[in-house]
This record gives structure tokens, sequence and C-alpha cells, in this order.
């Protein structure tokens, strides 16, 4: 095959510039599969025991940040059963003319009580332990250097994605089996592919750290382009997941439909508890007439730059364990619907977009899942090494 030396020195060198990436997300991914249970160890004073208890509404629950933070206003609240998360920005002081100087933008609140639990500048590891998880996220998401690290990031996704298919290609005989030709053809085919997915423990190193790049790589191929793909998404997401996936399927977001307004809205007409009620009403309209059923809220948030509000709920149409993407969208300033969102069963591109999601969180099929998800980070490790290796080796050969 002509072409294939040309694709061994594509995958060699886009390994070799994504190794270090791809060590990072891999061991910071391997820790959130158990973001939770790892920081209720390191913080358990944040966490809360459910004990069947019913949390308060979304109303009472951003009441009780406004009285705990006179200082700051409430930008969005998530109610998980274990916390009450509120993220906020420092108001303006009326003396001043300039924004309260805060070194928090997080609340986490008692969910059944309304007590506050605890607050950080999210991420900012400068705080301590307290912020130990949310840096390892955002290590894992940008490399902890904002902007600059999603890019970096999301370009890697991208590369990673179209590596995968370059890597399977690899894998595959130098003679190709076509479909057109008889069994017999097609038995010899399998014969010399089934050599790439065995390791040969009684080799030298070297056979042995090729078998498991090749074998490794193909044992988990298809999860690894899931966790490719789902990384575009979240790090590329306007520049290119949307742009694919809305040129093959009906795709819907509310920061795709709708176009930045002239200024960022200060000072929407309706207020986020006004909103809350709004979508929940909204909500319960549109489960009577899509056929789902309403669970439990989960949140809101306010995009000042699009001018809309986001109520979020979970619902019979989520496909994730727990938490939900049930979403509504509301103008700011109108109250008015503009969008509802349903995690699966209405548009094509946001059922395949939720499942990629749950997939990449851990976010389904239980804890059997969560494990897998822990050491598929340590393969990928593993993957990077073992290429960076072969490279290592080839080039003193040359």
């Amino acid at each position: 095959m002509k072409f294939r030396p040309f694709w061994v020195i594509v995958h060699r060198y886009t390994g070799l510039a994504m190794a270090v990436f791809l060590i990072v997300v891999g061991l910071t991914g391997s820790l959130l599969a158990f973001y939770t249970e790892l920081e209720r160890a390191v913080n358990p004073q944040l966490y809360v025991e459910a004990n069947h208890r019913k949390a308060l509404d979304p109303i009472a629950l951003i009441e009780s940040a406004e009285r705990l933070a006179p200082q700051a206003r409430v930008e969005a609240l998530w109610i998980n059963p274990d916390a009450a998360q509120v993220s906020v920005a420092p108001r303006q002081n009326v003396q001043t003319g300039q924004p309260y100087a805060l070194d928090y933008d997080q609340l986490l609140i008692d969910p059944y009580t309304g007590e506050e639990l605890g607050r950080r500048l999210w991420g900012a590891i400068s705080q301590g332990m307290i912020n130990l998880m949310p840096f390892i996220y955002k290590l894992h998401f940008n490399l902890a250097l904002d902007e600059v690290g999603m890019w970096a990031l999301g370009i890697t996704a991208l590369v990673w994605t179209l590596d995968c298919f370059v890597g399977f290609y690899l894998t595959l005989p130098a003679k190709l089996w076509a479909p057109q030709q008889d069994a017999s053809a097609a038995l010899a085919f399998w014969r010399r592919w089934r050599r790439a997915w065995g390791v040969k423990w009684g080799a030298s190193a070297v056979r042995v750290n090729f078998d498991l790049h090749r074998a490794g790589g193909l044992w988990v191929w298809g999860v690894l382009l899931v966790f490719a793909w789902s990384s575009v998404y979240m790090n590329l997401g306007d520049s290119v997941y949307n742009k694919v996936m809305q040129s093959i399927s009906e795709y819907h977001q509310p920061w795709t439909e709708f176009a930045d307004l002239p200024q960022p809205l200060e000072n929407p007409a309706i207020d986020l508890k006004a909103a809350c009620r709004l979508g929940d009403q909204a909500m319960a309209r549109a489960a009577a007439a899509q056929g789902f059923s309403i669970e439990a809220p989960v949140g809101i948030w306010l995009n000042r730059a699009k001018g809309f509000y986001v109520y979020t709920v979970r619902s019979s149409a989520d496909v994730q364990d727990h938490a939900g993407q049930t979403r509504v969208v509301l103008d700011a300033n109108s109250g008015e619907q503009k969008l509802l969102l349903l995690p699966s069963g209405q548009f094509n591109g946001n059922t395949a977009t939720s499942w990629l999601m749950a997939l990449h969180m851990a976010n389904v099929f239980g804890m059997p899942y969560r494990v897998f998800v822990c050491l598929l980070g340590l393969i990928i490790v593993m993957l990077s090494v073992t290429g960076v290796v072969i490279w290592s080796k080839k080039r003193r050969q040359v």
C-alpha cells in the first residue's frame, strides 16, 4: 500500500505532539471518574447526606445565597442531593461605583436547610485543599490555562479524533480484504489481523511495547473515538462540533440558536427567582405536551451575553444516571419561552450529544462503567507513553 508509510509518519508525529496533553487528560480523567467521592474524602464539610429529605425549591436556595452573600449576585444554581452549588459574581458597591472585591465565586449550600457549607474561588489551588478537585477538573478541561488551554486541548481533541481512524487503519494487514472476495480471502484477512489484537509477552521489550500500543488501541478503539469527539464538543463546540453536527443531523443548542446582544444584559427585567417560576411553568406545559415526566429541578443559569435563562430539570427523557439535561430557554427580559431542548427523543443530534456527554462524564451504566472510565484514563496514558517509546526507537535507527 503506497500510502501506508505516509500515514505511519502522520500517526507517529501527531501522537508525539499530543502525548503530553493526553497524559495530563488521561491521569486527571481517571481521578474525575470519582470526583464526588474524592472531594468528599478531601472536603467532607462541603457535603451532606440526603437521609430521605426533600430539597428546598430553587427559589428558597437562591434566597439563602442572597442572605449569605449580600455583596454577591447569583448567576447560576445547581442542585445536587449532597450540595447545592451557587455561582456568584460581585455586586456593584453603590458608594464607590466599583464591584465588591470577593475572594470566592462559588457558594456551597445545604440543599435541605439552606445553610452555608463553604465558599471558594472555584479551581484556585492557591486556596488550598478546598480546591483540589476543581483544580484537577480545570487541568482536565483546559490545563488550568483558561481560554488558551481550552484551545490547546480542543485542537488536540480534533487531531485525536482524526488520528483514531489513522491508527485503526494502520492495524489492518497491508493486503486488505474486499467484500466482493470469497470467504477464504476473508478468513485469511482475519487471521492476519488477529495478530494485531494480541501481545506477545515472551518477546523482547521493544516488541511488547509495540504490541501494547497497537493492541491496546484496538481493544478500546470505539470508546477512544467517543472520548475524543466529545472532547471536541467541550472545547471546540462553536467552531467545529456544532457545525459538523448541524450538517449531518438536526441539532440545537441555546448558544448557537441566538446571537449575542450588543451589550451584555446587566439588569434583566426578569430576575432569577421569577425565571425559576416561569421555567417551572414552561417545563410543566412541555411535559404535558411532549409526554415526559419531571423528576426534580436541577438548576438555572443566566447567559448575560445572549440575554436568556436556561432552566434545567431531570426528567424521564434524560439518559444520565443522575443530574439532568432537560432544558427550557427563557428570554431574560420578557420571560417568553425561546426553546425547549430534551436530552433524547427530540432532535437526533441532541440525543447523540447527550449520550456522548454521559459516556464522557461517566454518568451512565452505574459503578462498573465509572471503574472502566478510570481505567481508560490509564490506558490513554499507556498508549501515549508506548507511542513515545516507539518514536524514540525509530529515531535512534535513523
